[in-house]
Formats: C-alpha cells, sequence, structure tokens
C-alpha cells in the first residue's frame, strides 16, 4: 500500500507551492510593491502621452518624446502646485527634518508632556500621567522612531525609482507584456492569455480613472470642510488628501490622520 496516493501528492504539491510563491512574495515585497505602483504610475500618464501622440505634428509612430514631454509637463506642475501652496516648504522642511531628533527625545523622556500642559491648558495631573506614560514606555517610543525613519528612507527611494521604471513601462509596455505571455504561454492557452491581459488592461484604466475622480472629490470635499471649520492651510490639506486617494487603504487614513493633527494643533473647531 502506498503511503500517498497521486491525489494526496498533488494536494501537497499544490500547498507546497503556494506557500513557496507565498515566501517570495513576501520576502520581495518592497520589489513588488515598487513595480505595482511603477505600473499604476504608468498608466495615470499614459491618457497624457496618447493625448500628444494624437495631436502632435512630429513623432506621432514613436512614444518615446512624448512620454519625456508628459513627464516635463509633471514636473513643471508639480513644481509650480509647490510653490503656489507652499513657497516656503523646502525651508520649512529642512527645519522641520532638522528637529525631528529632538522632538523624538523630548517624546521618549516625556518632557513633551510639558508643552502640551501649556498650549492645551492640561491641569499637573494630566501632563503628569502623560509624562509616566511616555517614560514607562520609551524604548517601544524608540524602537517605533527608528522604524519610521527606516520606511522613510525606503519610502523616498521607491519615490525616485516609480517614475524611472514607469518610463519603461510607457515605452515598451505592450512589448512586454507580449514577451511574457509568449514564455508562459502554450497553442492552446496562448488567446485565452491574450484576452486575459486585454481584460486586465481595460481594468486598470478604468481603475485609475476611478482614482482621478476620487481623488479631486476628495480635495474638493475635504477643502471645502476646512474653510468651513477656519482650518490653516486648507488649500495644501486638501491637496494632500486628494494625492493620499492613490494610495489604496492606508491613504485616506493618512489624510485623516495628517488633517485632524493640523487642526488640533492649530486648534480649529
Amino acid at each position: 500500500m502506498e503511503l500517498f496516493d497521486r491525489r494526496t501528492a498533488r494536494i501537497l504539491f499544490t500547498i507546497l507551492v503556494f506557500a513557496l510563491v507565498l515566501g517570495v512574495a513576501y520576502v520581495a515585497r518592497a520589489v513588488i510593491i515598487i513595480f505595482a505602483f511603477s505600473i499604476l504610475f504608468a498608466y495615470l500618464i499614459d491618457p497624457i502621452v496618447r493625448f500628444l501622440q494624437r495631436h502632435s505634428l512630429f513623432f506621432k509612430n514613436l512614444r518615446g518624446p512624448h512620454v519625456l514631454e508628459a513627464y516635463l509637463a509633471f514636473v513643471v506642475a508639480i513644481g509650480l502646485l509647490s510653490y503656489s501652496l507652499a513657497p516656503q516648504l523646502q525651508t520649512n522642511a529642512a527645519r522641520f527634518l532638522s528637529a525631528i531628533p529632538a522632538i523624538a527625545d523630548r517624546v521618549s523622556t516625556g518632557q513633551i508632556a510639558d508643552d502640551l500642559e501649556t498650549d492645551f491648558g492640561w491641569n499637573d495631573m494630566q501632563a503628569t500621567r502623560v509624562r509616566v506614560f511616555l517614560q514607562q514606555h520609551r524604548s517601544a517610543i524608540e524602537d517605533t522612531v527608528q522604524e519610521i525613519a527606516r520606511f522613510a528612507s525606503t519610502a523616498i527611494a521607491g519615490i525616485l525609482v516609480i517614475p524611472i521604471l514607469a518610463i519603461f513601462f510607457l515605452s515598451d509596455g505592450k512589448r512586454l507584456v507580449n514577451q511574457v505571455i509568449h514564455l508562459f504561454s502554450t497553442e492552446k492557452n496562448h488567446a485565452a492569455l491574450q484576452s486575459l491581459a486585454s481584460q486586465l488592461h481595460t481594468t486598470l484604466q478604468h481603475y485609475i480613472r476611478a482614482k482621478v475622480t476620487l481623488g479631486g472629490l476628495s480635495l474638493a470635499y475635504c477643502f471645502t470642510a476646512m474653510l468651513v471649520l477656519r482650518f490653516p492651510n486648507a488649500l495644501a490639506l486638501g491637496v494632500l488628501a486628494g494625492l493620499l486617494e492613490f494610495i489604496p487603504v492606508a491613504g485616506w487614513m493618512a489624510a485623516a490622520a495628517t488633517i485632524l493633527s493640523a487642526g488640533a494643533l492649530a486648534h480649529s473647531h
């Protein structure tokens, strides 16, 4: 009698392959996320590239020059938007980054409770409770700050890499997809894989269109609400909320935390 029959062996092999794929995906999660955002960024820029390609007097059969034009327009738009919303952004950002170690040290030692007591009118008992709580969890706070610093450096590197990878997807995306299908397909499933790739392409186009619409609606809603509640820098925070909508699940949470923190620090309603 065999120890394992053929059906049991197939099930165990499928479980092993699935676990192996999950393990590889977990180890390479940062690279996978960067590639995913690069593809989404390419889909975001692609309508602009196709518009330039249709209405261009030159290079109608080439995508490379129009990709460069779209990137230059995107960079100029980001620069003008940043300057109009926060002309002192570079100076304030540098000042804030240089002050982060001191702020983190005051939080971990509990000295930040004195500032909160002065700013929010707390009594001595409330400030003492916060100070004791922070001092008891000092090691956890320091570890969290270090994790945030490592994550921030990785995120900045990813933000710089994503537009570069998106250039390749914009220029040779169809060729890459066809090569992948040719590599993994057979004569029987070639047409099915081509149809699947076409459906996925259409779905991603609709997804990006919906994200752009959602970002615009979030910008308008947050900007209007913060104007009514007299928040400072309502337009800049509204633009930030609209941009963060492109991040699945965590985007609106980060926007809400940022807006509520800005309102609390500015003593808004």
